[in-house]
């Protein structure tokens, strides 16, 4: 299998290229704005860039989308931004996709629905309320439309082991490590699935590997608020000193409203994959931490 991973300096982009090089896939992975060591540079907003890596010409078997614009209140102020990162940057990977017959794989978000009534099953109702949740609804609905093998991973709250450890999870723990005092100000009542990103890229190397198509949500096996989360990680830490301070999402004044019952029911994976396990936060921190 060859595959060429957009995004590949990213959380989730970085654990598929090792993953699927590990399992003996030959893979690219390609960087925008960090380069990191075994990508190569690709701009999916200007797919005609004289220093892009020449997809066509490697002719993938399989091209995976992991690069967007996640902060979700940016996405919010700067919307014309957003679509350029999230929604035009899937319509140009789409086109290079058909232009190699390869299947394409997109990351979207459980921001797609409105977070009423969650957890969320694949036949529920999406209904975006942020700019960061539509525009991920848009590219994920173009990719399905325009390509029939297209398969969707819906994941929420990622962590997991990355260079830059830009996620909630990680720069916890590396205040922690560094011994800082830590002041959190967080939601109480936004809920969700923390997910590794070791596990996204297991279960995407499986569907893959079976050649599965349309919308799969991927989630960890825990269910909690952001209060909650950095409590699990603090544990691990019993001489840090913080100060944490739940708040109410109306409290915090977001720009970007967020879905408050969130997250995902897996019965769908779970049900064709039964012997895939979940890991969650504290079997990622043991193993981390040890």
């Amino acid at each position: 299998m060859k595959v060429f991973i957009a995004g590949a300096s990213g959380l989730v982009g970085s654990n598929c290229l090792k993953h699927f090089t590990e399992q003996g896939w030959d893979c690219v992975g390609s960087y925008f704005s960090y380069p990191v060591d075994g990508t190569v540079f690709y701009n999916t907003l200007e797919p005609e860039h004289k220093d892009n890596f020449d997809i066509v010409a490697y002719n993938p078997d399989v091209i995976v989308h992991c690069g967007a614009l996640t902060h979700v209140d940016k996405c919010e102020t700067e919307q014309d931004e957003s679509y350029e990162k999230t929604v035009q940057s899937t319509i140009n990977l789409v086109k290079v996709a058909k232009a190699c017959n390869a299947k394409f794989v997109y990351i979207s978000t459980d921001y797609v629905f409105d977070g009423t009534d969650g957890p969320y099953q694949e036949t529920d109702k999406v209904n975006p309320i942020s700019v960061y949740g539509k525009h991920k609804l848009e590219a994920e609905t173009h990719a399905i439309n325009e390509l029939n093998e297209t398969l969707v991973l819906r994941v929420t709250n990622i962590y997991g082991n990355e260079e830059r450890g830009k996620n909630f999870v990680a720069r916890i723990v590396q205040q922690c490590v560094e011994g800082k005092k830590l002041t959190l100000k967080l939601p109480y009542d936004q809920y969700a699935c923390p997910t590794n990103a070791w596990d996204i890229a297991r279960a995407m190397f499986l569907l893959l590997r079976d050649s599965k198509q349309g919308i799969y949500h991927i989630g960890g096996t825990d269910y909690c608020n952001r209060v909650q989360l950095s409590l699990r990680v603090l544990q691990y830490f019993p001489h840090i000193e913080y100060d944490l301070i739940p708040m109410s999402t109306e409290e915090l004044n977001q720009p970007a409203p967020r879905p408050l019952i969130g997250g995902f029911v897996t019965m769908k994976f779970n049900r064709e994959y039964p012997e895939f396990l979940f890991g969650n936060v504290d079997s990622f921190l043991k193993e981390s931490l040890t």
